[in-house]
């Protein structure tokens, strides 16, 4: 099994795409881009906006690799702008596509935001499966959660699925902020996966948006993950490294990998890259207090992914992709 994570806060950018390569399955997993409007009250930088560009181009070359594609829910991080038709064509065309419900267990935004991208991908996609709770056999068998909370039981942002390929073991944990629904936890330890991606908790957020008790409940979710699955490799990603102190405020889970003899890392970490905050760093970028080289280091990033840097050019040009949760 290959897992090669695309885009991810790690690699500069707000994305959780990744492409898993196990068997005869090759199989996308939310390809979408965007950079956070904004932080200390400043816009993307040109650094930012740079690794945008290469990101989309990345997932869109990497796409043509993939016959099947999972869409876990409609924020644009995970999946094309609506006007971004390119990426739609090369992201869905001729493929099977495996996508969270737009009517069913979603918020207003999220049936909005589905229904725009049925418009777009149905026309498109070999064929376009509403996926929550259902498996299918996709050249290997993929099971698709029933759908829950993107974060705290209730969350205004709504819900989401993740996906388990079977064979390797592999799961895709979205964006279920450290498993903090029960019903997220509960699913994975029954999958008793090999190895996870997982978003974990918007840690920025805790004593403003979340409380410290739903913090530390969340915690003990992930810890169960950890600690009672096989997974010998955790992916630990997306809001949670929007946060530069994500280590100290996760310390105690990090200690618990580390007993366990189990590897807990970043997207970048898992490809043996340095970790690229560049939305984290947005202030020392502006004031020029902080310099990035970001072309070369997506060259590092293409190298690690079997991707030539030179096939990024030429797709598309710099275009507003903010998303805002």
């Amino acid at each position: 099994m290959k897992v090669l994570p695309l885009a991810f806060d790690s690699l500069g950018v707000r994305s959780m795409c990744t492409l898993v390569e196990t068997g005869r399955l090759r199989l996308l997993l939310d390809p979408g881009v965007a950079l956070g409007p904004t932080r200390y009250g400043l816009g993307p930088t040109p650094e930012e906006w740079r690794a945008l560009e290469l990101s989309r181009a990345l997932i869109m070359e990497a796409a043509g690799r993939a016959e099947v594609v999972a869409v876990t829910h409609y924020h644009y991080d995970h999946h094309p702008f609506p006007d971004d038709l390119e990426m739609y064509r090369a992201c869905f065309g001729e493929k099977t596509v495996l996508a969270k419900d737009r009517k069913r267990n979603i918020n207003l935004s999220g049936r909005k935001r589905g229904a725009l991208f049925e418009e777009r991908a149905a026309p498109l996609a070999k064929r376009l499966e509403w996926a929550d709770g259902r498996e299918f056999e996709v050249g290997e068998r993929v099971l698709v959660s029933p759908s829950v909370w993107h974060g705290d039981v209730g969350s205004r942002v709504g819900r989401v699925v993740m996906v388990h390929v079977e064979k390797g073991g592999f799961l895709f944990g979205s964006d279920a902020q450290g498993l903090a629904d029960p019903e997220a936890l509960k699913w994975v330890l029954e999958r008793n996966p090999e190895f996870m991606i997982l978003d974990g908790y918007p840690t920025l957020f805790v004593g403003w948006r979340m409380s410290q008790r739903a913090f530390e409940a969340s915690k003990e979710n992930l810890k169960r993950a950890v600690g009672e699955t096989d997974a010998e490799t955790i992916l630990l990603d997306h809001h949670l490294l929007r946060d530069l102190r994500y280590r100290e405020k996760m310390e105690d889970v990090f200690s618990l990998a580390e007993r366990k003899g189990k590897r807990l890392l970043s997207a970048a970490e898992f490809l043996g890259l340095e970790n690229l905050f560049l939305e984290a760093w947005r202030r020392e970028l502006s004031e020029g207090k902080r310099r990035v080289e970001v072309e070369g280091y997506y060259r590092g990033l293409c190298q690690r992914v079997g991707v030539p840097f030179s096939s990024l050019r030429g797709k598309g040009g710099r275009e507003r992709r903010l998303e805002e949760e």
